[in-house]
């Protein structure tokens, strides 16, 4: 029989897979000796089987039975025991956090006779009747779907009949009352009574848990964090300790340091006489973890050396929920925590001096992500820009939108291209989508450890939390802000999550010091403690890694500001980008060209002009390898536009008048209109159907490189033939530009025999042709763009805005196949062309130059392959260096 169900001494950390991460550190808390509520976990494949099935397995009711009574008999009651009540909480808990998964459900076993019977054991009736009303409000809202605003409206009509703004001041016959009104609103939505079952309230709340991994905020989460959608989600069953007993109890979240600077110190929220939703929920503001000092020292003292020994053990920045019950610690939750990206590499070289981890690991506490964060510019309030609040920083960076209040409001406007603010007085899972597609997060309420502040450093995003001086009006879509200024749905505001500070209208950015160091503008030592943390970081990365980062590159000064950034070379220049402008007209004019004479006249033009862009790309890049891919668009793009000119040249003949020169090019538009571009006259087809094309631009390159030779500089350019798909296509362009290279070494007398000729493998042909092609080329560099689109068979600017949303929505793609490499089908024959080229050539050079080499899951993927480099655009060097030394310390594997 297979074993779904473990109680909390039969499992550890490791076991995420099967436990979910909640479980798995319940269970490690528990083997510690750390005052844990006893409980029990349903496994991830208990929810697979569910999921699978639409039910759940035969054998899961009776171990819970099993466990359930274990659990009993520790007690010495039962589930919902009329007299003396056992309670419990269900949580889910999947292998990695998801704000999106279903909400905690608490006081599970309380009904209209138990409750009674805990008002007599705790000498409490207010707590026991707050205890039934939040079951209540947890259970319609999380298992039976009922709008949470019902419960919400009712709780206010309460507070507002006693004359009151605080929960806290309900008492037990208003919380009577309350339980009353919520069962009836629960029948009313739903036909059907509160079940009074203790055992089919549990049943429920697991059942609630299993559908809420494909509920559609849990489904979005996992496709923003690219979390697998197979993991399925374990449950998490566990005795109730209250924290809502009286001023001598509470409840509370911290973290070991803090998550958002990564400094060191008491970092947490508290709140008496509160259950653990509270905090998290932003409900009600809470108070500073220090002030526990005063409430309750003992408590307070004891949590500070729990604290330290879970950093410890975990050797890393932990994130605790803890309750206190009339004076009792107890110990609900810990995890890694959820960082800034600051805090993560402060944190990590913190720990490296603490002699905790080395550099290695450290290395893998960060990520090519969290580096590009450091990278974005902050706000530069020289021009005292006017503040109208200040809140909690709950999550860095400098965010300016449009303010908007409803997280529908805020995917529709950034859908039409608009940047907005999310402005609530709290947030929930409801709002994930709205929090994914603003530019950042305002709330009037809640602490650092609230839902806003935890999601948003989760995704990176820009948050201010706590702005209590904000009367949020989320109906009437109004700010009401200190001074009389009112700020309506729309109007612009400026948030700085790294100082709480809240601006009216758009505050103008400065550069980010990360970059500035990146750029050589400043230096390490003159760096503050994270530019101190990335220097020590990227250097160990570019000592580990053995991937070479390379660039993008099309002209001098992005060819110098990249080898600031690092790189060590062009794996791309972009010869097309070079006939834009001005010389546009020259290859019109070899487009146009009706023999030989005209055709090397137009070429004549445009070879000095090449020339000199290489010379200045050569010297910017002295000493290192330049990639130089010839020319590779569709001809037409160098043309007007075939509607426009059809429409001139017709209105010329109506009105008698000779159409002239734009006859001749409607008709070269014509003879050269092609229905699919992408897949038409471009690349290496253009070198054999155009006589001397490819032999300009290579002669421009060698003159180029045997001047800089003699000016004593050191250029290395790699001449790349665009699209071939068969062998033969290259060799023919290959014997061509080898006879030029030696015609410009015997004219110039240097020798250029130094210049290796490749090709870029962005056919499917190409790739499985590979040991074939690799006999004429020198090097293969992997263009990714064309190839995931050869591969999927389709056109990336045509279907991104047809039907990818769907395709996503639907989980055909977890993520875009241009953003992170499609490793089954693409990366499969970027692996066959590399295997097969090195079989014919073992020495074979081998890179990729696609946007995926700037993405940190690709960047692994290539490293496995065993390629030689990356290349990506000039920002995203530092990124790639990092992750090619993360994918050298993990072996290539991801690190989630």
């Amino acid at each position: 029989m297979p074993k779904f169900v473990y109680d909390f001494t039969e499992g550890n950390r490791d076991q995420k897979d099967l436990l979910g991460g909640k479980g798995a550190n319940l269970a490690e808390m528990t083997n510690l000796g750390l005052p844990v509520p006893p409980g029990f976990t349903i496994t991830t494949e208990a929810c697979q089987a569910y999921l699978a099935s639409g039910s759940a397995p035969a054998e899961l009711s009776e171990q819970v039975t099993e466990k359930l009574a274990w659990l009993e008999g520790q007690f010495g009651k039962q589930l919902g025991q009329a007299d003396d009540p056992l309670l419990v909480s269900v949580r889910s808990g999947a292998k990695f956090s998801m704000p999106g998964m279903m909400e905690t459900v608490l006081n599970i076993g309380l009904n209209d006779s138990s409750v009674a019977g805990l008002a007599k054991q705790s000498s409490n009736d207010r707590f026991a009747w707050d205890s039934y009303r939040r079951l209540l409000q947890m259970f319609g809202k999380t298992v039976l779907h009922i709008d949470g605003e019902h419960f919400e409206d009712a709780i206010d009509a309460a507070k507002k009949a006693k004359g009151t703004t605080a929960d806290l001041d309900l008492d037990a016959e208003d919380l009577r009352g309350l339980v009353d009104t919520f069962k009836a609103i629960i029948l009313r939505e739903t036909g059907k009574e509160f079940p009074q079952d203790p055992r089919a309230q549990l049943d429920a709340a697991v059942e609630a848990v299993f559908n809420s991994w494909n509920a559609p905020r849990a489904i979005l989460y996992r496709r923003q964090e690219r979390i697998p959608a197979d993991l399925g989600t374990a449950v998490n069953v566990q005795s109730m300790v209250f924290g809502n007993l009286g001023m001598d109890s509470g409840t509370g979240v911290c973290f070991t340091r803090d998550p958002g600077s990564g400094a060191q110190g008491l970092y947490g929220d508290y709140l008496s006489n509160a259950q653990g939703e509270d905090v998290v929920a932003g409900i009600r503001n809470t108070l500073p973890l220090q002030d526990l000092e005063k409430l309750d020292k003992p408590s307070f003292d004891r949590l500070l050396e729990i604290m330290t020994q879970l950093e410890n053990h975990y050797r890393d920045l932990c994130d605790i929920e803890f309750t206190i019950e009339r004076g009792k610690l107890w110990m609900l939750q810990t995890r890694v925590g959820k960082r800034t990206a600051g805090a993560a590499f402060r944190i990590a070289t913190q720990l490296v001096d603490q002699g905790l981890i080395d550099l290695d690991e450290a290395l893998q506490r960060v990520t090519g992500d969290q580096l590009t964060q450091l990278m974005f510019p902050k706000f530069d309030t020289s021009g005292k820009p006017q503040q109208i609040t200040k809140g909690m920083n709950a999550s860095p960076g400098a965010a300016v939108g449009k303010v908007v209040f409803s997280s529908d409001d805020a995917v529709a406007w950034a859908e039409r291209g608009e940047a907005v603010i999310l402005v609530r007085r709290e947030t929930n899972p409801d709002d994930l989508s709205g929090m994914i597609a603003a530019a950042g997060i305002l709330t009037s309420r809640g602490g650092k450890t609230s839902h806003a502040a935890v999601v948003a450093r989760g995704m990176g995003k820009t948050c201010v939390c706590g702005a209590e001086e904000l009367d949020v009006d989320t109906r009437a879509k109004t700010i009401q802000a200190p001074g009389g200024i009112t700020i309506r749905e729309g109007d612009v505001v400026s948030i700085d999550g790294s100082s709480g500070a809240v601006y009216l209208g758009e505050v103008p950015v400065q550069p980010s010091p990360v970059v500035q160091y990146f750029e050589g503008q400043l230096a390490a030592e003159d760096g503050d403690d994270l530019v101190k943390a990335v220097h020590r970081l990227i250097t160990h990365a570019d000592a580990t890694r053995t991937l070479k980062v390379r660039t993008n590159a099309d002209t001098p000064e992005d060819s110098a500001r990249a080898r600031r950034m690092g790189a060590e070379g062009i794996g791309l220049c972009r010869t097309e980008h070079m006939f834009l402008g001005d010389r546009a007209q020259h290859v019109e004019k070899l487009i146009l060209a009706n023999s030989d004479a005209e055709r090397k006249a137009a070429l004549d033009a445009l070879e000095p002009l090449q020339k000199q862009d290489f010379l200045e790309i050569f010297e910017a890049m002295d000493g290192l390898p330049v990639t130089v891919r010839l020319i590779d668009p569709p001809l037409h793009e160098f043309l007007p536009n075939l509607t426009d000119l059809a429409v001139k040249v017709a209105v010329a003949e109506a009105k008698g008048e000779d159409p002239g020169h734009d006859r001749e090019l409607l008709a070269a538009v014509n003879r050269l209109h092609e229905a699919n571009p992408m897949l038409g006259l471009r690349g290496v087809r253009l070198g054999v159907v155009i006589p001397g094309l490819f032999g300009m631009q290579v002669r421009a390159i060698a003159e180029a490189a045997a001047e800089r030779k003699k000016a004593g500089g050191d250029p290395l350019p790699e001449i790349m033939i665009p699209l071939v798909g068969a062998v033969q296509e290259l060799e023919l362009m290959r014997e061509e530009s080898e006879n030029i290279l030696t015609s410009v070494a015997a004219e110039t007398g240097v020798d250029l025999s130094f210049i290796p000729i490749g090709t870029m493998i962005e056919l499917p042909r190409a790739a499985v042709t590979a040991g074939q092609i690799a006999e004429a080329a020198d090097f293969f560099s992997f263009g990714t763009n064309d190839l995931t689109q050869t591969t999927w068979g389709f056109s990336r600017d045509d279907v991104e805005a047809a039907f990818f949303t769907q395709y996503l929505e639907k989980g055909i793609f977890g993520v875009s196949p241009f953003e992170s490499l499609d490793r089954e089908g693409v990366g499969r024959l970027v692996s066959i062309a590399s295997t097969e080229g090195r079989g014919t050539k073992p020495d074979l050079k081998l890179g990729v130059c696609g946007e995926h080499g700037g993405d940190p899951e690709s960047i692994h993927f290539f490293h496995g392959v065993g390629l030689n480099y990356v290349s990506c655009s000039p920002f995203r060097v530092p990124v790639a260096r990092l992750e090619a030394g993360r994918a050298a310390g993990s072996g290539g594997s991801d690190t989630r």
